[in-house]
């Protein structure tokens, strides 16, 4: 079964580059194209995309708004930023929002695809820039503030799901981590479903943000 994205994206020519490098995927089709965030709600609503590849400056309803948005009008569409802007403004308030990756324009194509599987996956894909920013921003909480005692969970996590959410928070894949801890990746996944419940967030962005700010990480 293909995973449906939908483009999103002011410059028509970034569009149509884009849904001929995805056309050579079969796991992945293309069922709309958008112009601003307000048609984007609008073609989300009806088409209800896996993936959406979000551009964040764009005329009406900027990228970050229409992310926001979509989390209320089609939940289970999960956005990936792809823009040209690496500001920490904008990648945390992307993030914020509720996207599940954040892409550079100048990322290959390789790791677009990449991204877009690993949404669909239901996990985040972050560029390594963008990795480094999220994690320098973990230590700058950590600094301004002591975090709240992880005792503030309704249920505590377990050891093996804190060694799990550490490696989420670097970035790791479900596949890598179970290598890393000789499991399966089932297993894997179902520990991160269990931490996204226990933190009640929506994805391992957002986990590794919950967690720093408990004092879990």
């Amino acid at each position: 079964m293909s995973i449906r994205v939908l483009l999103v994206d002011d410059q028509a020519l970034f569009r149509e580059g884009l849904c001929t490098l995805l056309s050579l995927h079969e796991d992945i089709e293309v069922v709309g194209e958008a112009g601003d965030g307000q048609e984007a709600l609008a073609a989300a609503v009806e088409l209800r995309p896996d993936v959406v590849l979000m551009d964040l400056r764009m005329p009406v309803l900027d990228g970050v708004a229409a992310t926001r948005r979509l989390r209320e009008v089609a939940p289970a569409s999960r956005v990936i930023v792809v823009t040209t802007f690496d500001d920490d403004e904008y990648v945390f308030e992307g993030l914020r929002a509720g996207a599940v990756g954040y892409l550079l324009k100048d990322v290959s194509s390789a790791k677009l695809v990449e991204a877009i599987r690993a949404a669909a996956r239901g996990e985040s894909f972050l560029q390594p820039s963008i990795t480094a920013k999220v994690l320098a921003e973990f230590s700058r909480l950590e600094e301004r503030a002591a975090p709240a005692p992880a005792a503030a969970l309704v249920e505590p996590l377990s050891e093996r799901e804190i060694e799990i959410l550490r490696l989420v928070a670097a970035g790791e894949s479900n596949k890598e981590i179970a290598a890393q801890l000789y499991i399966a990746e089932g297993t894997v996944k179902n520990h991160v479903t269990n931490i996204l419940g226990k933190l009640g967030v929506r994805d391992r962005t957002q986990a590794a943000l919950r967690a720093r700010e408990l004092g879990v990480l």
